[in-house]
């Protein structure tokens, strides 16, 4: 249901709302929020709530300049893991200046700006995710330790597979929420389980998923589990990614009941700039030293490559959708940040489309020639300095910044004897 600004109020008035939850993201894509009583909210509705720029990662940039957060009544709704009495309700937000001027590292604006641009030029997007992450044992403190929940399978079912109960009460939790699971099940690795969303519109689909990690993490801590979206948590075992399907088509055919162009050229030539840029990219889809871990193992691509089968390819077309979207890329994992992740597909997707470029070479195992997708931090820094895509669309000073700080992480990790316990302590209980 999308939520008007008098009907929050109403609905705040007659439902024991005590507390509203304004929540937005840095640009690393960490959720961040500030709460405010129910009889502040006409006030945050008019004037925004003023942050401290400096203390949130990439707001800097902001340069001094007070920040506010401006929430956006679309985008309501109720924690079912709050009380009911003195219920809490959530709501995502813009970033905006005192003046009311977008700030540069709001991702919702730089991803509603990417859309806006797709229908200028006629085409819409729509993404759907599908998001891997790892249940662990907590020890007799409740602290995390690297225990698998569980030693199941792909697909395997209780016993043996203890996260059925898990992925249940997350489902249902989410259904609460307005937003709608269409599957879920345990993966190949220890502990490992993935949960499916169909595809909607870019802004809502990048909700959905931080929404969805957010409710992850809080039943898992209620089930007395720790719940991991490190991309790769243990170094001998799968590891966590995040295919991300993409539709596009034409804007008059946005009330089509499939949404998916019928021009398989079309398809072709956006999935073509999809994979024309994504080494470019690749420090946005895969952020830490730790993401680049997971390339080349366990049927993760390592290669810029593509199929229409599954193969080690970064990018799956479907030439036959069967209800699937037809475009997956299957390289960025779950500790991106969504908004800036598909706006930035939206703009390799346009060109793609506005070029008419053409696919490469599809996926052969008998040749390894192709360009292999960074394999650190470093080099994707390096390519994203050296991308003139990337300058095209972020913001100078929010680029530098990225490039910098992850230039500063692979020094970091390069001078630790033991890497492993680096990305342990750096990763493994927050992301």
């Amino acid at each position: 249901m999308v939520y008007t600004e008098s009907e929050i109020l109403q609905y705040i008035e007659e439902n024991d709302v005590k507390f509203i939850k304004l929540t937005f993201c840095d640009i690393k894509g960490i959720l961040k929020n500030i709460s405010v009583l129910s009889s502040e909210m006409s006030a945050a509705f008019e004037r925004g709530v003023r942050i401290t720029a400096k203390k949130i990662y990439g707001f800097s940039i902001a340069g001094g300049r007070d920040l506010y957060l401006v929430p956006d009544a679309q985008t309501m709704s109720v924690l079912p893991w709050r009380p009911q009495h003195g219920r809490v309700i959530r709501m995502f937000c813009y970033i905006r200046y005192g003046d009311g001027t977008p700030f540069e590292g709001d991702g919702r604006y730089f991803l509603k700006k990417a859309s806006k641009k797709a229908l200028s030029m006629g085409w819409c997007f729509r993404f759907g995710t599908s998001s891997e992450f790892m249940l662990f044992r907590n020890d007799e403190s409740g602290l995390p330790t690297k225990i698998p929940h569980d030693y199941a399978g792909y697909c395997d079912t209780a016993p043996d597979d203890k996260g059925e109960n898990f992925r249940r009460d997350v489902c249902l939790t989410l259904e609460q929420m307005n937003i709608h699971p269409i599957s879920s099940r345990h993966e190949a690795g220890r502990g490992q389980h993935e949960i499916d969303f169909n595809a909607s519109s870019a802004l809502k689909a990048a909700d959905t998923f931080l929404s969805f990690k957010s409710a992850v993490k809080s039943i898992a801590e209620q089930h007395g589990i720790h719940a991991s979206f490190m991309p790769k948590p243990v170094g001998n075992d799968f590891g966590n990614g995040m295919h991300i399907g993409v539709n596009v088509f034409r804007d008059s055919d946005f009330f089509n009941d499939n949404q998916i162009s019928e021009n398989p050229d079309e398809v072709n030539m956006a999935a073509a700039g999809i994979m024309k840029f994504i080494h470019e990219y690749a420090l946005f889809t895969n952020s830490t030293v730790n993401s680049y871990n997971r390339f080349g193992e366990f049927s993760v691509p390592r290669y810029i490559t593509w199929s229409d089968t599954e193969e080690e390819q970064v990018l799956k077309l479907n030439t036959e959708t069967g209800g699937e979207a037809p475009i997956i890329l299957r390289a960025p994992d779950c500790v991106c940040n969504p908004y800036f992740v598909f706006g930035l597909l939206i703009y390799a997707a346009l060109d793609g489309i506005e070029n008419r470029l053409e696919m490469p070479e599809k996926y052969s195992s008998e040749n390894k020639n192709y360009e292999k997708l960074p394999e650190s931090l470093f080099i994707a820094a390096e390519a994203a300095e050296n991308s003139e895509f990337l300058r095209k669309y972020i913001p100078d000073k929010l680029l530098e910044l990225v490039i910098a700080d992850a230039k500063e992480e692979w020094k970091e990790y390069s001078s630790e004897y033991d890497k492993e316990l680096y990305e342990e302590k750096k990763y493994f209980y927050s992301l």
